[in-house]
């Protein structure tokens, strides 16, 4: 087994593998930015090394600064975490040629499963459905409507070397084809630095579920089920589940095979995940892989009772998998919501600044926390916004859930902008209680915009009476006054309001309701 490994990453994922390989007995060397100089990766590991500016071009995407770091420390592997280098091919090359061993896949399966043209290609050879379209790289416009006409509108018009719902734009007619063209191309040209494009059916409110396998090198593969990732905003995930509220046990196991012949197709080794599209009649698609460990992974931990971290670091080592296909067994539910320093009644606007109060979930034997903050870190510019990710296990959905709800509820974040209410409503309504959504949940609730539904309506209106005091206290100290017809905006709703200020008193007059409120404050 390595003796040292090296976390090219940061943040929740770097402490994740930081306590992993603390498990192991293994040295942990976490690497970081000037940014990231008090953060908790840095603090947790065993060792650290300073690789650049804060600019993650200049230190977490820095390929010749982490193989410095490695070999200063004399690390014997490299885990790449998610994100940053963890699917670049290159950094794969580089690795392996200073003489350190990457926890991951080769560099070919990266190449060819991270070119979404080239793994449609491979998976249509390996018999696994892929979604109705072009399997090819679009010429120009005309081609494109040409496609489009011929495939049948709505369609899909993709980035091939795209990833995080970027390079991805929807036509609904032929008119609409010329600027998602031009707009797909030019985000997948400043995203990726590769413009090339590809179409294919829109599938009308589907489901997203992701297929977890690994794979040794001696070409034992195995599935851990799925995760249902369904809760999406602009394609990106929010809250993802396992197992899924809409799979059943033959789907399941039709849906595993599938993912190992993939995997199998292309020589794959390590930690792997497939990506499906699954329509209402229950077909599904070949999507993505996604060559590296995923973001939401505890979900399948929970349910397996496995740690994906350490059989990705067993594999690299190049042990065998121990466990076979019926040796994989699924126990209860989970659930994981991403908190993430942004404002959701603002169109989702990244916040940062420091934490001035944080305080995880009490309910720790039932509730996971994998965070990458501590009371008093900054929340960056420079970085993805995530403070943490809270993962609940119940024996039922239903407590799962139930769960989840009292650890947002219990969860204290100050100082920045974040999305627990929001979560928190995900929580509350009907059809995602009932497991009844697709990925087009989130703009079908709020069409309008994101505003917090989670309150109590008597203490919403003391809210705005409380206000109302204020309001008059600060600007006419001892006048005596009263409003009529004011209006009071909150949560993007309008509320008329009277009100009366008198000695002390303010009188507010909503809904034909009437309250008062009296203070000795100066």
């Amino acid at each position: 087994m390595f003796s040292k490994i090296l976390i090219a990453n940061r943040g929740e994922i770097a402490c994740r593998i930081i306590n992993t390989a603390r498990k192991m007995g293994i040295h942990a060397i976490s690497v970081f930015s000037e940014a990231d100089r008090f953060s908790k990766h840095v603090s947790l590991s065993d060792e650290s090394i300073y690789i650049g500016n804060s600019e993650s071009k200049e230190s977490y995407l820095n390929i010749d600064s982490i193989i410095k770091a490695a070999k200063m420390t004399k690390a014997e592997a490299i885990h790449p975490g998610y994100g940053f280098l963890s699917e670049n091919p290159d950094f794969v090359d580089a690795v392996n040629k200073a003489g350190i061993c990457f926890i991951g896949p080769s560099k070919e399966a990266i190449s060819i499963m991270g070119d979404k043209i080239e793994s449609k290609i491979l998976a249509d050879k390996a018999n696994v459905s892929t979604v109705p379209g072009f399997i090819g790289e679009v010429v120009d416009l005309n081609h494109a409507q040409q496609i489009a006409n011929s495939i049948g509108y709505p369609v899909m018009i993709k980035a091939s070397a795209g990833g995080g719902g970027k390079g991805m734009r929807i036509a609904k007619n032929p008119e609409e084809v010329k600027d998602s063209l031009e707009r797909a191309k030019s985000e997948a040209h400043s995203s990726f630095g590769d413009d090339r494009i590809f179409i294919e059916k829109l599938i009308q409110q589907p489901r997203h579920i992701e297929i977890q396998v690994l794979a040794d090198k001696f070409g034992n593969i195995i599935h851990l089920g799925e995760r249902e990732c369904s809760i999406q905003r602009r394609h990106q995930k929010v809250i993802e589940e396992a197992p899924s509220p809409f799979l059943d046990d033959k789907l399941r196991s039709s849906m595993g095979k599938k993912a190992i012949d993939l995997a199998r197709a292309v020589s794959y080794k390590s930690a792997g995940t497939i990506e499906f599209i699954v329509d209402k009649d229950k077909n599904f698609y070949f999507l993505e892989m996604n060559t590296r460990l995923q973001v939401e992974h505890p979900v399948t931990e929970l349910i397996t009772g496995l740690d994906i971290v350490e059989e990705m670091i067993k594999i690299a080592n190049g042990e065998k998998l121990k466990l076979k296909q019926e040796d994989v067994k699924f126990s209860g539910f989970a659930i994981e919501c991403r908190a993430y320093a942004e404002d959701p009644v603002r169109d989702f606007v990244p916040s940062i600044g420091r934490l001035v109060k944080y305080q995880e979930p009490n309910n720790k034997d039932k509730i996971r926390v994998d965070s990458g903050v501590l009371e008093g870190s900054e929340i960056s510019r420079f970085y993805d916004p995530m403070i943490a990710k809270v993962i609940s296990y119940g024996t039922s959905r239903e407590s799962a859930i139930n769960l989840m709800a009292e650890a947002l509820d219990s969860f204290v974040i100050r100082g920045i902008r974040n999305n627990i209410n929001f979560m928190r409503n995900i929580l509350s309504v009907k059809s995602f209680k009932e497991g009844n959504y697709s990925t087009d949940f989130i703009s079908k609730i709020w069409p309008k915009g994101y505003h917090n539904s989670n309150y109590d309506e008597k203490l919403f209106k003391l809210v705005i009476t409380i206000g109302a005091f204020i309001d008059c206290k600060f600007r006419y100290r001892n006048s005596n006054r009263f409003f009529t017809d004011m209006v009071c905006y909150i949560n993007q709703k309008q509320i008329k309001i009277d009100y009366r200020y008198t000695k002390d008193v303010c009188t507010v007059y909503i809904d034909n309701e009437t309250y008062e409120v009296t203070s000795k404050w100066f």
